[in-house]
């Protein structure tokens, strides 16, 4: 008997097909509510009670982000809170994670992270401030998403709580990104972080203030003017212009076939029998603008806005709906100095709200290919145009290999470093991915800036160690055909643990350790019996049964 394909993911939505989150803007406030239709999940077999999310609810507070930045820019606080009585957020829906396979919880769990860590990277990079009014109830993912906010106030009615109850309901790690948060970010005393992981009931008033689990409460008679007034004092640290043209983001030109995605810039290619993608990214095409002028004229048609939504949708695509195919082959096709040219205009107007939002979407989108688990190979070949922005691609890779044509020099490609490399887009580390390639060793990264601009063959970017390989057309086809190979034929989860400890070894944060408990950690969790065996905490939940543990510690 065969099993029914899963319906694709979409991950392109708009406010007007929101079923779970409303938007409303204040001058400078905007304020996000979360008021989840229960009968909405994005897929059958569960019901979204106590404003428990799903994947789709996070699609849309995603979307809702995006919008926010490009199409507000007045905007300067966002204030997260909920539209229903006496519950924030309950947090993931557990009878959807009962429900689900485990590869579907990973990637929730994953996508979940990367969207509250979105909102510090704004916070960190383009002034945007977050408060978490949290009006009831707070939960589990609905405590991580008020975590991730500039800061945390709590209504004080003897009934509200945060609180992270996994261990003791669901038998899983409190959330990860959760768990991190409490000891990395608000730095809560171990002991206490030990009592308050391991309690279903929460903290609430002043005792979540005192634990610092919280920044302020309030009583419920004066909690929204609390809230206005923090908000506009948080507002009061950003320099998002209040007169600022917003970008409308508009549907993406999108096809999908049944083999492949398209894009204007970018293009996904499925090579099923082989399980690999090819993944091709264009360089800009014709006259492109040069001022801010130009820019906003351009709006969500701007070549490194559009091309850099068209890759996060792919990435998201193929990350969700095309879990059998685990190499992802990175190639660019077109001009390198219309990339240069392009990067240029990024770098002299990074200040600009707009150009700041756009590189933010990069670096944001650069780091969804790093924690990507799939096996990455960058193949540089003639008409490649791997250089600047384009060339992170191929830094992000774990090898890339990049032809040579000892007999027709002017087809050899070429690859340039310019200053967007030295960390205009940081990884998660906050290290450059040049900074990643050489341990931040002096030596090599200042060989590199040496050569910035210089257009470089095969032998010369291998020479400086920003290539893994540099076979000529004699070799190429067999040495890439074995590779490629090679890699389909190990063991995904092997390789999914050794890509992610290799990717990531630069100086660990609070970002590197969300990610790392995630592959590891809640990997390995999520698969055994004590979660999701017929008796395990996670598939008995709500149906009147107790948990039947194994005692055995490992």
């Amino acid at each position: 008997m065969t099993t029914a394909t899963p319906p694709r993911v979409e991950y392109q939505t708009h406010p007007s097909q929101y079923n779970h989150v409303k938007l409303a803007f204040n001058g400078p406030v905007a304020t996000l509510s979360i008021d989840i239709d229960e009968n909405a999940g994005l897929r059958a077999g569960y019901k979204l009670k106590l404003n428990s999310y799903d994947l789709g609810v996070d699609i849309e507070l995603n979307d809702a982000m995006g919008r926010i930045r490009f199409e507000h820019p007045e905007v300067r606080t966002v204030v997260v809170t909920s539209a229903k009585d006496k519950v924030f957020c309950s947090g993931a829906n557990i009878f959807m994670l009962g429900v689900s396979s485990h590869a579907w919880k990973v990637n929730f769990c994953k996508f979940t992270n990367e969207t509250r860590n979105g909102l510090e990277d704004t916070s960190k990079h383009s002034g945007l401030k977050f408060l978490a009014a949290v009006n009831g109830a707070c939960a589990g993912g609905g405590y991580e998403l008020a975590l991730a906010c500039d800061e945390i106030l709590l209504v004080d009615d003897r009934s509200s709580a945060v609180s992270l109850p996994e261990v003791p309901l669901l038998g899983v790690l409190p959330g990860t990104g959760g768990l991190t948060r409490v000891t990395d970010k608000r730095k809560v005393r171990h002991d206490l972080a030990d009592i308050f992981c391991t309690s279903v009931e929460g903290v609430r008033g002043q005792k979540a203030v005192d634990w610092r689990l919280v920044d302020g409460i309030a009583k419920p008679a004066v909690f929204a003017a609390k809230v206005q007034e923090r908000a506009l004092a948080l507002a009061a640290q950003s320099d998002r212009p209040a007169d600022g043209k917003g970008v409308t983001l508009n549907p993406l030109h999108r096809t999908v076939e049944a083999d492949a995605l398209r894009y204007q810039h970018v293009s996904v290619e499925i090579d099923r029998a082989k399980r690999t993608a090819v993944f091709t990214v264009k360089s800009p095409n014709g006259a492109q603008p040069t001022d801010i002028a130009g820019i906003e004229a351009a709006g969500d048609q701007w070549y490194p806005l559009a091309m850099a939504r068209e890759l996060e949708d792919a990435i998201l695509q193929m990350r969700t709906n095309e879990l059998d195919i685990g190499i992802w082959l990175m190639k660019t096709q077109g001009d390198s100095a219309a990339v240069l040219a392009s990067d240029a205009v990024l770098v002299a107007h990074q200040s600009h709200w707009l150009v700041r939002e756009t590189i933010g979407l990069l670096r944001r989108t650069l780091a969804r290919l790093d924690v990507s688990s799939r096996s990455l190979f960058a193949l540089i070949e003639s008409g490649s145009c791997f250089a600047g922005t384009l060339l992170e691609l191929a830094l992000a890779c774990d090898r890339s290999y990049m032809l040579i044509l000892p007999d027709d020099e002017a087809a050899s490609p070429t690859i340039t470093v310019s200053d967007t490399n030295f960390g205009l887009f940081p990884m998660v580390t906050e290290q450059s991915r040049l900074q990643r390639r050489f341990y931040s060793e002096a030596p090599a990264l200042d060989a590199v800036r040496a050569e910035a601009g210089k257009a470089l063959d095969a032998d010369a970017a291998f020479a400086l160690g920003l290539v893994t390989a540099n076979p000529d057309d004699i070799d190429w086809t067999d040495e890439i055909r074995i590779a490629i190979e090679e890699r389909v034929s190990m063991s995904p989860d092997a390789l999914t643990g050794l890509e992610a400890n290799l990717r990531f070894n630069g100086p660990e944060n609070m970002f590197t350790r969300v990610f790392g408990r995630l592959t590891a950690w809640q990997n390995w969790i999520f698969q055994r019996p004590n979660a999701v065996g017929e008796k395990g905490a996670l598939k008995v939940y709500g149906k009147g049964d107790k948990a039947v543990f194994d005692w055995n510690r490992v």
